[in-house]
């Protein structure tokens, strides 16, 4: 069965759910029902799937990476793609934790000299997961 559209194809304004079915006793119900009771039926079946994983995961990232074998920044990219879907703006990621400009050098130094991977690096960079000892001398 395909999922229910929220816009039209042709103009991209909100559909509006005038006609249900009952496959099981063919009943037809005709009116104006109210189709946006859940943002989720916005998203795509992948986003769909994406969110009930993240819910069961309970919204910590590194157990979805162990879960969907995905890098850190393909789980945050996919959670902002559907924070978007759901009609939400992500928070910006500069609103974190601050770093002064000789803590990013230090990160990039250890990353260049092989003490951090990519992943570490990229984490430490937005201001997940900064333990002291990490961006120490």
């Amino acid at each position: 069965m395909r999922q229910m559209l929220a816009n039209c194809p042709v103009c991209d304004k909100p559909l509006e759910v005038t006609r249900l079915y009952c496959s099981a006793c063919d009943t037809i119900i005709e009116g104006h029902f109210r189709g946006d009771a859940s943002p989720f039926h916005r998203l795509t079946p992948e986003q769909n799937q994406f969110a009930l994983t993240f819910i069961r995961c309970e919204g910590r990232i590194n157990r979805m990476e162990d879960e969907l074998k995905l890098s850190y920044p393909t789980i945050r990219n996919r959670l902002v793609e559907v924070i978007r879907a759901l009609g939400f703006e992500p928070a910006k990621e500069d609103q974190g934790i601050k770093l002064t400009p000789e803590e990013r050098t230090r990160i990039l130094d250890k990353l260049a000299k092989g003490k951090l991977t990519s992943e570490q690096a990229n984490r430490l960079l937005l201001g997940e997961d900064l333990p002291v000892e990490a961006i120490a001398k």
